[in-house]
């Protein structure tokens, strides 16, 4: 009898799905090194969906046909832009302002973890000013957060 309930616990445990159905959100956060503080910084969060599919197409040796997605359809215009300081002002970088930046992603960090999100990849970027004649960067960084889908 021991037996037989081991074999239909086991047989039970197999028809398990162990492996959670996960979803994932990116949220990214651009910090302007524009020199004078005339760069726009802030960390933007989609809330709408969007399928990649949609907007895909698949080049080969026969048909080299080019995408026609329209970038209007692309767009997203439901999401959340939450306004950062720049790095830099007029008197030149501003550590002020890089701790309030701090303090503003770590706020959005704990909601998304109150939320269920478990912050899984960050991941960041430098396109920097390449000398005089330049005057233009930002600092990217994308949080990638997961968590069991709902």
């Amino acid at each position: 009898m021991k037996k037989l309930l081991l074999v239909f616990i086991i047989a039970l445990f197999s028809f398990i799905d162990t492996n959670a159905q996960v979803e994932y959100k990116v949220v990214t956060s651009v910090e302007s090194i524009v020199p004078n503080g005339i760069g726009r910084s802030r960390i933007i969060s989609a809330n709408e969906k969007k399928d990649y599919k949609e907007y895909t197409s698949t080049q080969t040796e026969d048909d080299n046909t080019r995408n026609k997605s329209k970038r209007g359809d692309i767009r997203v215009k439901d999401f959340d832009e939450t306004k950062l300081l720049n790095f830099y002002n007029i008197g030149g970088i501003r550590f002020q302002n890089i701790a309030a930046n701090d303090a503003l992603i770590t706020s959005k960090i704990n909601t998304m973890i109150e939320e269920g999100w478990e912050l899984a990849f960050v991941t960041s970027a430098v396109e920097s000013d390449a000398g005089k004649s330049d005057g233009k960067g930002i600092f990217i960084t994308r949080y990638i957060f997961k968590r069991n889908k709902q």
